[in-house]
């Protein structure tokens, strides 16, 4: 029963506790941020601003992920929005669609819900989980760069000593044999560090390459909306000096005098 119990517990922490983030494991350390990004999707972080179709854009989400386990937000965009005009078309009242115009709000919620998935994103690298990754990451690359520099310092200090040994002569080809073993393993480790750092490079390089591609989509989003405001505006503008205008003939049908 108590080792049961302790199989548990330790399941249980598992869950919990966040994947240990080890330097050059950058596909691990890319499926514990696709994690949490889901996380933020699943813990009710979409009621906020997408109410009452929350559930609808959670659904749109799942149905954007790709083999990455991360959401198009293109593709989730156009399905919330699509879902939203095909419902008003096909239930709602023409006065009803005509005094709530669909399409215009299917765009806001393909926005928001573009928003939701960027701070989501941005959880997944500056929430608690992934402070703690990054924390491991720099700590490890911080130790890996000692290792290489003490690696240097033993092959360097070695054939220092070799070269000032008086009985080099006598004693150089064992030497010698010492030096190219001690420098081939060495320079083996050395290598297998710098090959993390280059992976770890490379993974950053991807991650800010998709942040830009947030931006890109949320400044194009500003973009839109600027426009849709601007021809909203020009619309009212229209339609008010069309009442005027009526409004104006009116008057001068009702006040002209005519001649008998």
């Amino acid at each position: 029963m108590q080792k049961t119990a302790i199989l548990t517990l330790s399941l249980v922490l598992m869950g919990i506790l966040p994947v240990a983030a080890q330097l050059g494991q950058v596909w691990t350390d890319f499926q514990s941020y696709s994690t949490d990004l889901q996380d933020y999707f699943q813990y009710n972080n979409l009621s906020d601003n997408l109410k009452p179709i929350e559930s609808q854009s959670r659904d749109a989400i799942n149905n954007a992920n790709g083999v990455l386990n991360i959401p198009n937000p293109v593709a989730a965009g156009k399905n919330v929005r699509d879902n939203l005009i095909n419902f008003s078309y096909n239930f709602d009242s023409r006065a009803n669609r005509f005094e709530n115009n669909a399409a215009v709000q299917g765009n806001l919620l393909s926005n928001e819900l573009n928003r939701v998935i960027t701070r989501g994103a941005v959880v997944g690298i500056l929430g608690k989980n992934g402070q703690i990754r990054l924390k491991e990451k720099l700590q490890n690359t911080e130790e890996s760069l000692k290792n290489i520099a003490t690696d240097d310092s033993k092959i360097q200090t070695k054939i220092n000593s070799l070269v000032s040994n008086a009985a080099l002569v006598t004693s150089g080809i064992a030497g010698l044999a010492e030096v190219l073993g001690l420098t081939q393993s060495q320079s083996t480790q050395i290598q297998q560090e710098q090959a993390k750092i280059v992976a770890e490079t490379f993974a950053q390089t991807v991650q800010t390459n998709e942040f830009l591609q947030y931006s890109n989509l949320n400044l194009a989003n500003i973009s839109q909306q600027a426009e849709e405001a601007n021809r909203a505006r020009r619309v009212e503008t229209s339609t008010e000096a069309a009442r005027l205008l009526r409004a104006t003939s009116q008057i001068d049908l009702f006040g002209r005098k005519f001649d008998k």
